[in-house]
Parts: structure tokens; C-alpha cells; sequence
């Protein structure tokens, strides 16, 4: 065994997230150059189909290759068997599914109050066939190819040696921090009236410790009861299509950042309701 295949059996994790970033960042600062960073609006727009395969091409190719080099044939069939594994009761396909929108649609009714501008993009929309197809499309692709490394991959790896709250915690701190080049890409049109570096260190922030790790410990959660690959994706999915779905088309700069802590605070609130249940179900254990 060559030392470089040692040290990546031993350091699987850490393995993964560093070829993770490097082929999905690399593949993006390919597509826009490092002189596209960030892009203007009609740049972005006419490249997004490509960013979006780059970006995608990162935890999919990492996760499938690292599954081949550690696990080897038995991984893949072990992957294959956790993506087969539908068969996991009603209400975690419910939960799956349903989370990411009613937090998103309630926070976005709440904050509509004060503003209307805050009203779901779904509803103000004169195309919402358009909407709701490309959100579901970009949350497919997303749901699929992400969670082949994330969940398919590094989760695993984490949970042998840590918790699910842990876990989700490390794997969410990545997930998020792995969207930020994006963010900065498109933040000459979500950026509004605040300077790009006061912009960008909000959405740093909340990469970091906001919406995205919020969720992605309620995936490993979920993920913990029922070892499917299946529901993973289609939590993912939900998610990424929820935002897009969702989105205020006229929100940016301090109040796209409100939103954003306003929702990361709402999925924190349902992390703390869960891990309270949890912890009540194991005490009334005999």
C-alpha cells in the first residue's frame, strides 16, 4: 500500500473535503476565469449552467472515487445498497420533503408583515411554471450528485467515530464554507446597497453557522434512522429547490441577509426541538 493510499484510509474525511473543494472550485474558476470573480448579472446568468455542473462535479466525482479507493468493490455495493433502501416509514419521506419549505414559507409569511417584499417568490411570480420547474431541476441535479459524496461518502466515515449533532456539525460547516466561492461570483446582484466585503462576511457567516449547517444536522439526523442514501437526496433536493422556489425576487443586500439569519435561526429552533425529543424519548426508555 503506498503511503499516499495509507493516509487517505486513515484521514478519509478530510480526504474528501480537500478533493472536493479542489475539483468543484477549480472547475468553476475554469469556467469564469479568475477575472469573472464576481461576475456581472448577464455573465452569471449565461454561465450558471456550467459553474452549476462544476460545482456538482465536486463531491459526486470525490465521493465515488474515494468510496473505490478505500472501500472498494464492497463500498460500492454497499452505497448502492443504501440508495436502494426506500422502504423507511411514511413520516421520514414527510419529513424529508416537507421541512425545507414550510420553515422557508413561514419565515417568508412572518417577515412579509413588516415588508411586503418578503412574500414568497412563488406567489409574486408571473411565470411560476418557470419557477417551479427550474427549482426542481437545479434541486434534483443538486439532491443526487451532492449527497453521492456528502452522504454517501463523508457522513459515514464521520459517524464511526462521532454523533449525529457532531457529524452534521462538521459535514454542515463544509457543505456551507463549499458554496461560498459561488456566493461571491453572484454578489454584484445580491450584494444591493452593502459594500461586497460587508455582504460577503455576512453570507461567510452564515455559511459557516446558518441555514446550511442547520439543515444538513437535521439530514444526518433523519439519515441516522433510516441509513437511505434515497431520502438524503430527496431532503437535498427539497432544500435547494425550497430556496429557489422561494426567494423574494426583489430581496438583497442587508434584507437578504435578514432573511438568511431569520431562517437559520428558525432550522436552529427545530434542531433544539428534535435533539429535546430525542433526549425525553431516551429518558422515558425502561
Amino acid at each position: 500500500m503506498s503511503t499516499i493510499t495509507a493516509f487517505i484510509k486513515r484521514h478519509p474525511a478530510p480526504t474528501y473535503f480537500a478533493l472536493t473543494f479542489a475539483i468543484s472550485w477549480g472547475g468553476v474558476l475554469i469556467v469564469v476565469g479568475p477575472g469573472g470573480i464576481p461576475g456581472a448579472p448577464e455573465q452569471n446568468e449565461a454561465l450558471f449552467p456550467f459553474a452549476y455542473l462544476a460545482m456538482l462535479a465536486g463531491p459526486s466525482v470525490a465521493g465515488i472515487l474515494l468510496t473505490g479507493l478505500v472501500h472498494g468493490k464492497a463500498g460500492f455495493r454497499e452505497v448502492r445498497s443504501r440508495l436502494l433502501r426506500w422502504r423507511v416509514g411514511a413520516r421520514w419521506y414527510a419529513i424529508a420533503l416537507l421541512t425545507a419549505p414550510l420553515v422557508a414559507t413561514a419565515v417568508l409569511l412572518a417577515l412579509s408583515l413588516a415588508n411586503p417584499k418578503f412574500l414568497p417568490g412563488i406567489l409574486v411570480s408571473d411565470d411560476k411554471a418557470s419557477i417551479l420547474l427550474f427549482g426542481l431541476a437545479v434541486g434534483l441535479g443538486a439532491g443526487v450528485f451532492e449527497e453521492l459524496g456528502w452522504t454517501g461518502f463523508a457522513q459515514p466515515a464521520l459517524m464511526r467515530r462521532y454523533g449525529v449533532l457532531s457529524t452534521g456539525l462538521m459535514v454542515g460547516a463544509m457543505w456551507g464554507a463549499w458554496h461560498f466561492l459561488v456566493n461571491v461570483w453572484a454578489s454584484t446582484s445580491s450584494a444591493g446597497t452593502l459594500s461586497l466585503p460587508l455582504y460577503l462576511s455576512g453570507i461567510l457567516v452564515g455559511l459557516l453557522v446558518g441555514t446550511l449547517p442547520a439543515f444538513r444536522v437535521l439530514m444526518v439526523w433523519v439519515y441516522d434512522r433510516t441509513g437511505s442514501l434515497l431520502v438524503a437526496m430527496l431532503m437535498h433536493l427539497s432544500v435547494t429547490s425550497s430556496l429557489i422556489i422561494l426567494r423574494p425576487p426583489a430581496v438583497s443586500g442587508v434584507a437578504l441577509l435578514t432573511y438568511d439569519l431569520v431562517l437559520a435561526a428558525a432550522l436552529w429552533g427545530v434542531v433544539a426541538v428534535v435533539a429535546a425529543a430525542e433526549q425525553l424519548s431516551r429518558e422515558a426508555r425502561p
